[in-house]
């Protein structure tokens, strides 16, 4: 199999598949890899970034200090990749895009997870407000200064078009600002503006199923963190659809099986049964739709990866569960106040006293062109921290005897 054949031949992809090998290309043209094909040049791209290797110090709902065992931005995002690969070659479809775009998904987030994307957002509102995809989007194009030839990473029309509408079409059926709609991300229209995304079709069908594994990753391992954080227990589960059928049925498959063996158990099954139900939903789209090209799925007027009715009301339960008994509970609200103390402290020294910031990025703000241009500034460099790096660039900053610089 050669570089241009990708993953799977031409003859086994299903035809409504991205092909790398007619790719829209990158904004700046390159020589091209002769071993590699442009999805897995991209996807090896992100993984080599600065923003993926701090994703290992950003945390989902835990801060860093609470547990080794608690899920981070990168254990999430590579367990998205898994799921999102296998889905992607069980359905014929480029698995190197698919998990190009579920390692990339969430470059944007803030230290201390939604805690701190909610302080930098409500601190940005003056500026055009802040949001985690649109600032993905922003570090892939431009803050990735590591190239000879250009910022960000230069990736393919597919992978930047996937990173800013992975979750559907931006634009359809939206109102404009001028209507009363809400404003398109900042960062996204920015962009678009330079290279157009079509912002008003659904991505191609590889985006699509990072976002639905990125589903299942999320409400199964953060399921697995609260029960081992005993923020709720196996019992507080037994009336929740998906979650309390499958641990009814492995406790009596498995009587006397340990607490640790029995969550472990059940995750996975849970998993499985998602899985499945997008691949059979996906395939009666399919059927239905007969998508004959990659531009039929754009031009689509639903999703084409979606879940079942039945699993779609189940994961709707579970996601409510885990906001009530986790996401709100007093021991993650407690952390989750002090997070947004943190970055609504650095945010506001920061753009008052931009001398504070290390030099390169004092010169940036020096040379910014108005307060919106540093505020956005500020905020890259906020969004960029790990949760370990804020606390201390918070104590730096504002503890009187704290000595280091």
């Amino acid at each position: 199999m050669n570089a241009a054949d990708g993953n799977v031949t031409m003859r086994d992809r299903a035809s409504y598949a991205s092909d790398p090998s007619h790719s829209r290309g990158r904004l700046r043209a390159e020589r091209e890899s002769a071993t590699r094909t442009v999805f897995q040049r991209d996807r090896d791209r992100i993984i080599h970034s600065a923003a993926f290797r701090r994703l290992k110090h950003k945390t989902q709902v835990f801060v860093y200090h609470e547990g080794d065992h608690y899920r981070t931005r990168l254990t999430h995002s590579l367990e998205v990749a898994q799921i999102a690969r296998s889905i992607a070659r069980t359905l014929r479809l480029d698995e190197d895009l698919a998990e190009a775009l579920a390692l990339a998904h969430d470059l944007g987030h803030t230290p201390f997870g939604h805690a701190g994307e909610e302080a930098l957002s409500k601190a940005m509102k003056p500026y055009g407000g802040f949001d985690h995809n649109g600032q993905t989007l922003r570090i892939v194009t431009h803050n990735e200064a590591r190239y000879a030839e250009f910022d960000g990473l230069n990736l393919t029309w597919e992978t930047l078009e996937g990173v800013a509408k992975h979750n559907g079409p931006l634009l359809r059926g939206r109102p404009t600002v001028e209507e009363g709609g809400e404003q398109l991300p900042w960062a996204v229209a920015e962009y678009n503006r330079l290279h157009d995304l079509e912002l008003h079709s659904w991505p191609g069908v590889e985006a699509q199923v990072a976002a639905l594994s990125d589903d299942i990753a999320y409400n199964s391992h953060d399921l697995d963190d609260g029960l081992r954080a005993e923020l709720f227990t196996l019992g507080d589960l037994a009336d929740v659809p998906l979650a309390g059928p499958i641990i009814h049925q492995v406790q009596g498959m498995y009587p006397g099986l340990g607490l640790g063996r029995t969550i472990h158990e059940t995750i996975r099954r849970m998993i499985d049964a998602m899985v499945n139900d997008v691949l059979s939903e996906t395939r009666q789209r399919v059927a239905g739709g007969d998508p004959r090209s990659v531009e039929d799925v754009r031009a689509g007027n639903r999703a084409l990866v979606a879940f079942g009715e039945t699993m779609d009301a189940g994961n709707r339960a579970l996601k409510s569960f885990l906001f009530e008994r986790m996401y709100r509970h007093f021991k993650v609200n407690r952390m989750s106040s002090k997070a947004r103390r943190v970055v609504t402290d650095l945010f506001t020294l920061l753009l008052d006293e931009p001398d504070c910031l290390p030099s390169q990025w004092r010169e940036k703000a020096e040379a910014a062109a108005d307060q919106t241009a540093r505020a956005r500034l500020v905020a890259d460099y906020i969004a960029g921290m790990t949760d370990r790096f804020a606390h201390d660039e918070h104590r730096r900053l504002f503890d009187m005897y704290d000595e280091s610089r």
